[in-house]
């Protein structure tokens, strides 16, 4: 299969070629099934996996909630209550 981006020199490569128009890369010289495979960012099956790694690397490092959000969620639930003690 024909990488859309040449492994060897970052030239963007056209649908179908049969080789690389900048540096002339190839099936047989230095592309492969697995080059269009490396511009994924698919972890190796061979290398051992971080899940907390890859969690932080997608979504950033964890966000800790605020005490405003706390106080917020707090008056929300005492709220919530005082409605419900009046409804009966």
């Amino acid at each position: 299969m024909t990488p859309e981006i040449c492994p060897n020199c970052d030239a963007e490569v056209p649908p179908g070629a049969r080789a690389c128009p900048e540096c002339g890369a190839d099936e047989d010289t230095g592309w492969s099934q697995g080059a269009y495979c490396d511009r994924l960012g698919i972890p190796d099956p061979d290398e051992e996996f971080d899940r907390e790694e890859f969690v932080k690397n997608e979504f950033g490092p964890a966000e800790k909630p605020s005490r405003i959000k706390v106080i917020w969620i707090i008056t929300a639930l005492v709220l919530a209550g005082l409605l419900l003690l009046m409804a009966f």
